[in-house]
């Protein structure tokens, strides 16, 4: 088997610097080192001892990731770029949770992980109430937290990152004004997390734009039950019924994510009407289901590379002080995906086309 001493020789460098390498401190170490180290680590089928380095740091090479639901193909889809960049740039593996946006769940997670060595964890709750995560963050953990923003005016040890839910939903409702909707409404769930609170208020911003705030609504859709996130395309399709039963109906519709849309969608042919002809549906995510449903769903794309990468940077190299939220990381280059689940008020035939539009 393989020891440290055997990586350096083969690489030509020293055992600290291959150590650096292990624990990820690599900021100021030239690339072609970086690469030679790398590659006499898989010429030599080198494996470090997690439970030595456990015992000689009390920190397991794991990230954990908390999430609301793994049921949720795009908390899916983040889970693996966030592990491929943890893997990939700093030999990091990754934990899932699920934890139904329940802070007692949570704070409960923050717990397990710390017994296990785990010192670095990426949460995705949106929750406003964030004390569970500045506890773990006071206990020595490295907190990040996922899709909603730092509380204004105030300094924090918990980390932020998170796509511009405000623009992403404004943009979504201009593209369906633009196509010459006036009845509009937002589809959401019950509970007001940040980020629904964020995408309600772009949806309205860009209706007042419009001289359209006498027609524009939000419609709740119920609370989620026990599954979570896992039923909130069930959660569309209940409230597609109530829309379609509606003679006054909304003919344009912006959804919370692209789960609510498909289920809005399935609920709309269930009750007789035709997406886009007699209502037109956009979603947010930009989730590769949008691009094969019926008719193929246009959507808002979230940029979940850059802010995955992103995620494991900061949860990797914290920052020494609390830091004021207008230092957090806000993603902004998000894009419109134009497809087929968008008409003109009574059209007879959809749009065809795809095209992106960035913000």
């Amino acid at each position: 088997m393989s020891t440290i001493q055997d990586v350096a020789r083969e690489a030509g460098v020293s055992v600290s610097t291959v150590s650096n390498v292990l624990n990820g401190r690599i900021d100021q170490m030239r690339q072609e080192t970086l690469a030679r180290v790398q590659a006499a680590m898989s010429t030599l089928r080198y494996r470090p001892s997690t439970l030595a380095r456990q015992l000689k740091t009390g920190q397991t090479p794991i990230v954990g990731l908390l999430v609301p639901s793994i049921a949720n193909p795009m908390y899916g889809c983040i889970a693996r770029e966030v592990e491929t960049y943890a893997q990939e740039r700093y030999g990091y593996r990754v934990m899932i949770g699920n934890t139904y946006r329940d802070p007692a769940k949570e704070a409960s997670f923050f717990e397990d992980l710390l017994s296990q060595g785990v010192r670095r964890v990426i949460v995705i709750s949106s929750l406003a109430n964030e004390r569970h995560l500045e506890t773990a963050a006071g206990r020595g953990m490295v907190v990040v937290s996922y899709d909603r923003r730092a509380t204004e005016g105030e300094a924090t040890r918990v980390d932020h990152v998170t796509p511009d839910n405000f623009g992403a939903a404004r943009m979504a409702t201009r593209h369906l004004i633009g196509h010459g909707h006036t009845r509009l409404a937002f589809a959401t769930l019950t509970g007001m997390t940040m980020s629904r609170r964020d995408k309600i208020d772009g949806f309205l911003a860009a209706a007042s734009e419009a001289g359209l705030s006498g027609r524009a609504q939000v419609l709740d859709s119920g609370p989620v039950n026990e599954y979570g996130d896992s039923m909130i395309a069930e959660n569309g399709r209940a409230l597609a019924r109530r829309v379609a039963a509606d003679d006054e109906r909304p003919t344009g519709i912006v959804a919370v994510n692209d789960l609510m849309a498909l289920g809005l969608m399935a609920g709309l042919r269930e009750s007789g009407l035709r997406v886009p002809e007699d209502v037109s549906i956009v979603g947010m995510d930009g989730h590769f289901l949008a691009a094969i449903s019926n008719p193929a769903l246009t959507t808002v794309q979230l940029p979940v590379p850059a802010m995955a990468a992103a995620m494991v940077e900061r949860v990797m190299h914290p920052h020494d002080e609390p830091m004021p939220a207008s230092e957090q990381g806000l993603f902004t280059d998000i894009t419109l995906v134009e497809r087929e689940s968008v008409a003109p008020p009574g059209s007879a035939r959809p749009v065809t086309k795809q095209s992106r539009t960035r913000k």
